[in-house]
């Protein structure tokens, strides 16, 4: 059951009237009753529309973005991408993170409460995703910078998984690579399946079935990527190639390699996918799917921007296509 004005006001012990003026700063409250309406609406989790808000204070001029955490591998390139289109259109840009988990969204709901900034731009936290639903359904304008492979109820940009695998597939193929170890993410993500999926496909077409022994699951951390990469080897796995499902756990099983001896690209192939800029500065520099995340910010801000204008915030999906860059963890330089 969503909490309104009025579960807040009965709970406080005061009217919607009340409630609003506290929700919108207004003067003339008695700071105690203020106080009490504050700590119901934090305790209660009460988010009122932003179009409400609005129409009593007038456009705030700001836009937030809600991440997972600021050291996540590709949030900094979509901030990036977020804030050059927010400042260029003389908006500001409110970052919040989710690195306290539950205790930092109470907190996002009780600030959003009190500052109703225009709209919001979310890297989803995991398990949040119904949470960021409900703000969308009571008002907020809300889109979703996503490479999961959700599909919400609510606008969202996000790339090309499965084309991205499939070519990394057909470039180790291209260059008689036909043992791939993969470490992949996890599969309660849609990204994780597609690409699964997707870096199948050229296999299956060209007749050489993946040796399911070969898929290992990984969680997109440099750790998870280390731990894989040394279990494959101390299995006696027979690989040629590497297909990580992050530039992390890409760089990870590279140092692995290194140290067990096994010479990159002579020995085996590594290919990551999102092609980070660091990427260029690994020993090989990595082959990558390319990821056009900070493209995916500047899309997504724009999108919100335009319907904070008046135009039309539509629920269809914007699907960015990746790319995908060779270096010379899969090929030397003739």
């Amino acid at each position: 059951m969503p909490v309104t004005m009025a579960v807040v006001a009965a709970r406080a012990g005061v009217s919607k009237a009340t409630v609003s003026r506290v929700v919108n700063g207004a003067p003339g409250i008695d700071e105690l009753t203020a106080a009490r309406v504050r700590a119901v609406i934090q305790e209660l989790g009460y988010v009122p529309s932003a179009r409400a808000v609005g129409l009593a204070r007038g456009r705030t001029g700001s836009v937030g973005i809600l991440v997972p955490s600021l050291t996540w591998p590709w949030v900094g390139e979509v901030l990036q991408g977020v804030a050059d289109v927010v400042e260029s259109r003389g908006f500001g840009l409110l970052v919040f993170t989710f690195n306290q988990g539950p205790d930092s969204m109470r907190r996002f709901a009780a600030q959003l409460s009190g500052k109703a900034f225009d709209g919001l731009l979310v890297i989803e936290p995991s398990g949040t995703l119904d949470k960021i639903a409900e703000l969308h359904d009571n008002g907020l304008p809300v889109v979703l910078i996503d490479d999961r492979g959700h599909e919400p109820r609510f606008p969202w940009v996000g790339t090309s998984n499965r084309m991205g695998a499939r070519a990394a597939a057909e470039h180790l193929l291209a260059i008689g690579r036909t043992r791939p170890l993969i470490i992949s993410g996890e599969p309660r993500f849609g990204c994780v399946r597609a690409r699964l999926a997707g870096f199948q496909e050229p296999f299956q077409a060209a007749g050489v079935p993946l040796d399911p022994a070969l898929t290992l699951e990984g969680d997109f951390t440099y750790a998870s990527g280390i731990a894989r990469a040394r279990e494959a080897l101390a299995r006696g796995l027979a690989f040629d190639a590497v297909f990580a499902h992050n530039d992390v756990m890409a760089g990870a099983a590279m140092g692995v390699l290194r140290e067990a001896g096994r010479r990159i690209p002579d020995d085996v192939a590594v290919v990551g996918f999102d092609d980070l800029p660091w990427t260029t500065q690994t020993e090989p520099p990595l082959t990558a799917v390319h990821q056009p995340v900070r493209r995916m910010g500047e899309v997504a801000a724009g999108a919100l921007l335009d319907h904070l204008d008046g135009k039309r915030l539509t629920g269809d999906p914007i699907v960015l296509p990746t790319g995908f860059t060779v270096r010379e963890s899969t090929v030397r330089p003739r």
